[in-house]
């Protein structure tokens, strides 16, 4: 397993968009890369991270789900498979690649304990809760927790039932980003060790992971990070993540 480091990533990000604007390489051209929100927000907030895609050379499928309605197995089901069928054809045999921002990457290992109806590609997962989160332990059972959050987000604990801690090791090519910058020191609180806010950096690491890296980014930012766009593109292109 690689250690975690930080590193800066402006400048390289811009360089790896501008060699992208001028030609994509041959084995990513068009290549689908499914995009998926984290929980209680939008595709929107993907949208920086789509466009330094599609200059890259990959072909981003930037899904929407109600991330907040419905529990994470009929958000998986019932939103995500029709959409990303509909990106990238019913009948494509592409690997198809994911970048996901917390709940995203929960559904990512939902959909591969399944039977998905496509071949899974190399996932890069943003501050996800790979082991469940102490703010779920504390909070869930509050009605605000509930109201804005809903049934998938009761679904992301620490204990063994909850929904990351049942779903085990991966067998994916994945690489995780997590942060351990906060601007929520009430929620960090609640958290052990260095976190980003919501998720600490301990409990986003998953067994059989490919590589992993931490910067100095809060939960909320990590999909619109400079930094961590050139780290999502490189690891998407290479199957690692960048070292100075």
């Amino acid at each position: 397993m690689r250690y975690p480091i930080s590193i800066p990533g402006s400048f390289l990000l811009l360089v790896i968009l501008l060699v992208g604007a001028q030609g994509a390489r041959a084995d990513q051209a068009d290549s689908p890369v499914v995009l998926l929100h984290g929980l209680a927000r939008s595709h929107h907030s993907m949208d920086d991270m789509a466009e330094a895609l599609t200059a890259a050379g990959f072909h981003p499928c930037n899904i929407d789900y109600p991330s907040t309605d419905h529990p994470i197995g009929t958000l998986a089901r019932d939103y995500v498979v029709p959409q990303i069928l509909e990106c990238v054809g019913p009948e494509s045999d592409s690997e198809v690649a994911f970048v996901t921002h917390s709940l995203g990457g929960i559904i990512v290992r939902y959909l591969n304990a399944g039977d998905a109806p496509f071949r899974f590609g190399r996932v890069v997962m943003l501050g996800p809760p790979n082991q469940g989160s102490e703010v779920v332990d504390k909070l869930g059972g509050l009605a605000p927790f509930q109201w804005i959050n809903g049934p998938a987000g009761n679904q992301l604990g620490t204990d063994s039932d909850s929904v990351p801690q049942s779903l085990g090791p991966t067998d994916l090519e994945v690489g995780i980003i997590a942060g351990h910058d906060s601007i929520n020191l009430i929620l960090s609180t609640l958290i052990p060790g260095d976190d980003d806010g919501k998720v600490s950096i301990e409990r986003a690491k998953l067994e059989g992971m490919q590589d992993f890296i931490t910067v100095p980014v809060s939960h909320p930012f990590l999909m619109t990070d400079d930094e961590v766009i050139e780290q999502t593109l490189h690891f998407l292109q290479d199957g690692e993540f960048r070292r100075p």
